[in-house]
């Protein structure tokens, strides 16, 4: 058990370099890879179950205590991504596959890669976990209806379909992630420390089936699709902490809020687009899945070199980020 720890920590620690060789990999070699699509949902499943076993009742005793960083957290992470997406497709005119795909990312919840993002940032850890486990809870409602109000005119959006989805693949592997935990903590708080190198291999392999299947589209559109999601992405970062920072948040709430914003669930936008719209359709999540790991780190390590001043209306806090 101490060596799959110890090799979960080092594939947690090095996961950026592991997805650029995956999709480098999948993109040459697509054929052995095709056949994973078929177990994305299950792949994903994995993930949330680890971060179900991973979630406390304190983890939510946030949202009792300070309300407020939470809910507005909340409001921008389904505000700002989704209109940003729209936004980003009509100034670059993408094709209406990309678009839906686009707005899909946008839509969906935070990823849990982000707690550990916010942690080297030297960010509101607590924050971070609380708005990761609310946004994906809220999920099944807010994703389908925003991309069906969003991105409907471009493809038709059912719903219910991915609503139905969603429980499946988020909600359920969540919620028995917390009643394992509740119900076995001790076989949990063994096999809790080898579920980031799980994560991490489920990832991969949805990020290799995807580029796999995928290959000749982002071979195609794969230039300007990475134009926007770098772009989204950005718009994510940046406008995230600017809206908390309006808000009169704390610096490391700012850090926590920038960050869960512009870190998404790919692999349910994967999961989605490819279940309910179209191959093409899931190309900006699976680019996201490797940009967002790589501006993650990027962006952690700038803010974990800066200083932190927790103070609400220092005229310093507007230059920690």
């Amino acid at each position: 058990m101490k060596a799959l720890s110890s090799i979960s920590t080092f594939a947690g620690r090095f996961f950026v370099f592991f997805v650029i060789a995956a999709a480098i990999l999948a993109f040459s070699v697509p054929e052995p890879f095709i056949p994973i699509n078929d177990y994305v949902p299950f792949l994903l499943g994995i993930v949330m179950l680890g971060m179900g076993m991973t979630l406390k009742p304190a983890d939510f005793k946030l949202i009792a205590k300070h309300p407020l960083p939470v809910i507005l957290g909340l409001i921008f992470q389904y505000t700002i991504m989704p209109l940003a997406a729209l936004l980003i497709a009509y100034l670059l005119n993408l094709p209406p596959e990309l678009a839906v795909g686009l707005v899909l990312l946008g839509s969906v919840p935070g990823g849990t890669a982000s707690n550990v993002m916010v942690y080297l940032a030297k960010g509101d850890l607590s924050l971070s976990i609380t708005m990761t486990s609310l946004s994906t809870l809220v999920a099944p409602i807010t994703t389908p209806a925003i991309l069906f109000a969003l991105a409907g005119h471009w493809m038709p959006v059912n719903f219910w379909d991915m609503f139905t989805m969603i429980v499946q693949v988020i909600i359920v592997p969540v919620a028995l992630g917390l009643i394992l935990r509740r119900f076995l903590p001790v076989i949990v708080e063994k096999t809790v420390t080898v579920m980031p190198l799980v994560s991490v291999l489920a990832i991969l392999a949805i990020l290799m089936a995807s580029v796999g299947a995928n290959a000749e589209s982002l071979a195609t559109a794969g230039l300007i699709s990475f134009v926007a999601v770098m772009l989204h992405n950005a718009v994510g970062l940046v406008l995230g902490y600017a809206a908390a920072a309006v808000s009169r948040l704390t610096p490391s709430q700012r850090r926590a809020v920038s960050i869960e914003i512009g870190m998404q669930n790919t692999g349910l936008g994967v999961t989605l687009a490819t279940a309910h719209l179209t191959p093409i359709a899931a190309i900006p999540s699976v680019i996201g899945t490797a940009w967002h790991n790589i501006t993650g780190p990027i962006i952690a390590s700038y803010w974990s070199k800066r200083p932190l001043n927790n103070g609400h209306r220092s005229p310093k806090d507007t230059n920690n980020f």
